[in-house]
């Protein structure tokens, strides 16, 4: 089993910049044993979609709508992953998932308690 803890994200003004971390912790030793990281995102009245994704050699990927403001990345020694949001929308008001896939070769997935971000002046 893998725990995913994500910080408390916040209200943030339209043009700000907010920092997501995600810790993992229970039968892992390291974050270096999931193929996988991911951060998700749920608006409400929409579908959860996926918004960010580092794996485990740190290649990344973005959705479109996000690429140039977020980044994602991963402190190994901290099993912790991090989204870092710059010049943030109203529409990027959701609420945050961690996901880990993959871990120790398996088939298998967790996801965090989620965190909300709200972008609003």
């Amino acid at each position: 089993q893998v725990q995913l803890v994500e910080s408390r994200g916040g209200l943030v003004q339209p043009g700000g910049s907010l920092r997501l971390s995600c810790a993992a912790s229970g039968s892992i030793s390291s974050i270096n044993v999931i193929n996988v990281m991911a951060w998700y995102r749920q608006a409400p009245g929409k579908q959860r979609e996926l918004v960010a994704t580092i794996t485990r050699s740190s290649r990344t990927n973005y959705v479109d709508s996000v690429k140039g403001r977020f980044t994602i990345s991963r402190d190994n020694a901290k099993s912790t992953v991090y989204l870092q949001m710059n010049s943030l929308k109203p529409e990027d008001t959701a609420v945050y998932y961690c996901y880990a896939g993959g871990v120790n070769g398996r088939p298998n997935e967790f996801w965090g308690q989620g965190t909300q971000v709200t972008v609003s002046s």
